[in-house]
């Protein structure tokens, strides 16, 4: 009995301080994690909110940088816990890289849209809140995505458009610079005054403010048609104000012509009958 209760105060030794160790290092680990985890938030929002402050820095890029930076403070700090409890984390990133290069072949597609996705915030051909042409879709950028970039087209219908499609393909983007050309054309009768209908275009489309002057504005004779000649106005606006412009002016010059006895012809037919 009494070798018995001697070996049971040996393990009572024995265990005391290595619950204590353990104990320690669960709470130290703990602490760490919860310490980790609101400095990775913190910082998060501290870059989103530096780069916020530059004014020509794109939002989705600040927006990926921020994550970026919240994931590596994550990493880290699972990275201390997993060291503090004796864990050989140079084994561990071996292991993960193995086990990140197995996933990633079996996973090309997918990290092609990451790669893709981040060519895309590095580079960045296009903005939140352009409008852009891409892979046979059309539409106003939302988001942009490591996954995917979300448009959505005039009637607000979304649209959900792999990375790697944007990547491979090409961009047409409306909003890629300042201003654009508004080109109208409008048709008149071979026997109306060509002369006078060119006067009457130019005085109306002229007292349009929203018409810049540079590059100057171009007008003339485009096209000899089946029923009509077609005169063709060019002329350069504001980005934000190409489409008023181009449904007011045509609405403004079509009243003008009738209003000056110039006619609008439309596609006519004449039908012949030959009696019995």
């Amino acid at each position: 009995m009494e070798d018995a209760s001697t070996l049971t105060q040996q393990i009572i030794d024995a265990a005391i301080p290595l619950a204590m160790t353990v104990g320690v290092n669960l709470l130290l680990a703990i602490l760490v994690l919860i310490v980790g985890f609101w400095f990775a938030s913190r910082i998060s929002r501290w870059v989103k909110k530096a780069l916020d402050r530059m004014p020509n820095f794109d939002e989705a890029v600040a927006n990926f940088l921020a994550s970026i930076a919240r994931y590596l403070i994550v990493i880290i700090t699972i990275l201390a816990v997993l060291d503090r409890f004796g864990v050989e984390t140079t084994s561990l990133i071996a292991v993960l890289g193995a086990a990140g290069l197995a996933i990633g072949l079996a996973m090309q597609g997918t990290l092609s849209n990451v790669a893709a996705g981040i060519m895309l915030l590095m580079f960045r051909p296009f903005r939140l809140g352009n409008f852009i042409e891409v892979a046979g879709h059309s539409g106003t950028v939302k988001a942009i995505s490591l996954f995917t970039t979300e448009l959505a087209t005039p009637d607000n219908v979304q649209i959900i458009v792999p990375n790697s499609a944007v990547w491979g393909d090409s961009v047409k983007n409306y909003n890629g610079h300042p201003t654009r050309r508004c080109d109208i054309t409008m048709g008149i009768s071979y026997g109306s005054d060509i002369n006078k209908a060119l006067a009457v275009l130019k005085d109306t489309w002229s007292k349009d403010s929203r018409v810049l002057s540079d590059p100057e504005p171009f007008q003339g004779v485009v096209n000899l048609g089946d029923s009509s000649v077609d005169i063709v106005i060019r002329l350069w606006v504001n980005g934000s104000d190409y489409w008023p412009v181009k449904f007011d002016l045509t609405k403004s010059l079509k009243e003008a012509l009738d209003a000056n006895g110039i006619d609008i012809p439309f596609p006519t037919r004449t039908v012949y009958t030959k009696s019995a």
